[in-house]
C-alpha cells in the first residue's frame, strides 16, 4: 500500500507542519471550526500553508459553518482543500467547487461510496468524533465505502497498521493520535504514525 494517502490534521505551528511534510504526509489540515483546541485563524494558516510544497495538499477543516464563511476562510488562508464535517448537503459542496480546490466530506455515518455529495475524498470518522474512540473495524457493523476514502477516529502509531489491514482504507487521517497533550502535536509521533501506516503493503 505504498500509495497510501496520509493526512495529518489540526496543525498549529511551523514545527508541526515541517515535521509532517518531512515525514511524507500527503496532506496537512488546519482547523477553522470554532471551539477546538486546534483552531487557527486564516492569517496563521496562510503562514503555515506557505511552508508546504505544492505536492502536499493543504486542507481547511470546517464544521457547521456557512458556505460563504467557508469560502472566505479558504480564500484568505490559501488552502487548496476544504473539508466539511457537519450536516452539509450536496448543494454546499457544489457551492464550494472551484478550480484547483479539493473537497473532502467527513462523516461519522455509514457511507456507501466517495462522491455521493460531490466530494473528491470521503473521510469516515468514528461514531463519536473527537472522542479518540475508534471504529470496531472487525465488526459486522463496519462496511468500507467504495472509492477514495480515509479512515479517521482513534488512530495512533500503535493501531494504524491493524486498522489499515482490517479495512483496506485508501488513506488515513490523524489528529489527537499524534499529540503528547490535547492540541499539542509531537513531531516524533507524527513520524511514527506515517512510518507505521506506510509499512502496510
Amino acid at each position: 500500500m505504498s500509495d497510501l494517502f496520509v493526512k495529518i490534521c489540526g496543525l498549529k505551528t511551523a514545527r508541526d507542519v515541517d515535521a509532517a511534510v518531512e515525514a511524507g504526509a500527503d496532506a496537512v489540515g488546519f482547523v477553522f471550526a470554532p471551539g477546538s483546541p486546534r483552531t487557527v485563524d486564516a492569517a496563521t494558516a496562510r503562514e503555515l500553508a506557505a511552508r508546504v510544497p505544492g505536492g502536499v495538499l493543504t486542507v481547511g477543516v470546517f464544521r457547521g459553518q456557512s458556505a460563504a464563511e467557508v469560502r472566505r476562510f479558504a480564500e484568505e488562508s490559501g488552502v487548496r482543500g476544504v473539508q466539511l464535517h457537519g450536516e452539509e448537503e450536496p448543494a454546499d459542496f457544489a457551492a464550494l467547487r472551484a478550480p484547483g480546490r479539493t473537497l473532502l466530506r467527513a462523516t461519522a455515518r455509514r457511507a456507501e461510496r466517495c462522491g455521493e455529495y460531490g466530494e473528491d475524498l470521503l473521510l469516515l470518522d468514528a461514531p463519536d468524533p473527537g472522542s479518540g474512540t475508534p471504529w470496531n473495524w472487525g465488526s459486522a457493523e463496519f462496511t468500507a465505502p467504495a472509492g477514495r476514502w480515509l479512515l479517521a477516529g482513534g488512530l495512533h502509531p500503535g493501531n494504524v497498521r491493524a486498522a489499515l489491514e482490517a479495512t483496506g482504507a485508501w488513506g488515513v487521517d490523524v489528529s489527537s493520535g499524534v499529540e503528547r497533550e490535547r492540541g499539542v502535536k509531537s513531531p516524533e509521533l507524527i513520524r511514527e504514525f506515517i512510518e507505521a501506516a506506510r509499512a502496510v503493503r
